[in-house]
This record gives structure tokens, C-alpha cells and sequence, in this order.
């Protein structure tokens, strides 16, 4: 294979690696060429980071290569570092969500049987983001893990307390609809 074609390979490869990186003897035999030639060509990949403007660059620890940012731009990381995502939460996280702040403490197979299908995903994601937490365990057979809301579910909405959720209409007998009416006082 020409140089042209292999370049991108080592890039990749060194991207693929991340924190960890990756010395020129594993990418020797991952790509079947001679270390001299991946030294050569990671070489090639260092003179042309360091020719135009591009913001990354190829380091050397010890025997370990690695694609990282360029240190003259650190500012510009440490301010993205420090602005909240605005990541959307699923349709599913979203109706588990409200299930969990109109329903708890509730237990996972509570929500699956409102909801009709399985749950494992919204409530991990629930979890990682922390608008749900474990809050004990149900007194019946197996004694299933309890799910409430946290803190940080009432900051995320803006509520002081629980009392403040939009209340239910009498007639909501489609989760659908509890879900929307809930989400309906932030979307504003």
C-alpha cells in the first residue's frame, strides 16, 4: 500500500487510541509494515499539524504516541469544558421521568407496567444524569429498588418542591398525555 494511503490509516489508528495512545510496534503489526515505516509516517503526520493550521498535533511520552489538542488553545477547551450540554433526553427518558415525579418512590417494574415496554435504558439514563436516584427498597418479594426524584431534578425544572408539578387532570388515563402536560410547563 503507498504512503498516501497509509498516512490516514496511522491517523486513524491514533485517534481510535485515545488517552491511551498507541506505540509505533503496535501500529506496526496491526498495519503489517515495518516500525521504521509508521515512525516515518507519523513523522509526516507531526510536519503536517505543525505546517498549517490545524488544531491538534502528534505528542511522544516514553514510547507511547498520542493526537492531542494544541496547547495554545487551551482556553477555547477549558471554556467548552466548563458550558453545560444542552443534550435533549429521549422520548422514553422523558415519560420515565415523569413517571418517576408523579409516581414515587416507584420500582422499575411499576414504570414498565405504566409505560407498556421496558425501561433498563431511560433509568440508566435517569440515573447518569442524576433526575432519579435509588431510594430504597419495596417490602414485597425480591425487594425491588425504589426510584425517586433527586435535587437535581428540581434545579434541571426549576421547582423548589415536588408540590410545585403541574397537576394531573382527573380523565389522564394515557400516560401520553400525563407526559406532554408535564413537559409542557418547561417547554415555555
Amino acid at each position: 500500500m503507498e504512503v498516501a494511503k497509509l498516512k490516514p490509516v496511522v491517523e486513524g489508528l491514533l485517534f481510535a487510541s485515545g488517552e491511551d495512545g498507541i506505540t509505533a510496534k503496535h501500529l506496526s503489526k496491526i498495519m503489517e509494515i515495518p516500525e521504521w515505516q509508521v515512525v516515518h509516517l507519523i513523522d509526516e503526520l507531526k510536519d503536517d499539524y505543525g505546517a498549517g493550521d490545524r488544531g491538534i498535533m502528534v505528542i511522544q511520552s516514553h514510547e507511547v504516541y498520542h493526537l492531542t489538542t494544541k496547547p495554545e488553545h487551551s482556553s477555547y477547551y477549558k471554556k467548552m469544558m466548563e458550558t453545560p450540554k444542552t443534550t435533549r433526553m429521549s422520548q422514553a427518558a422523558l415519560e420515565t421521568l415523569a413517571i418517576v415525579a408523579y409516581q414515587q418512590p416507584i420500582t422499575r417494574t411499576e414504570i414498565e407496567e405504566i409505560r407498556g415496554v421496558k425501561s433498563d435504558r431511560p433509568v440508566k439514563t435517569l440515573l447518569a444524569r442524576s433526575l432519579i436516584e435509588e431510594s430504597g427498597r419495596k417490602e414485597s418479594v425480591g425487594r425491588p429498588v425504589l426510584f425517586s426524584t433527586t435535587k437535581e431534578f428540581l434545579t434541571y425544572f426549576g421547582l423548589t418542591s415536588l408540590e410545585e408539578l403541574p397537576p394531573l387532570p382527573e380523565d389522564a388515563d394515557d400516560f401520553d398525555q400525563e407526559a406532554d402536560i408535564f413537559f409542557e410547563k418547561f417547554d415555555e
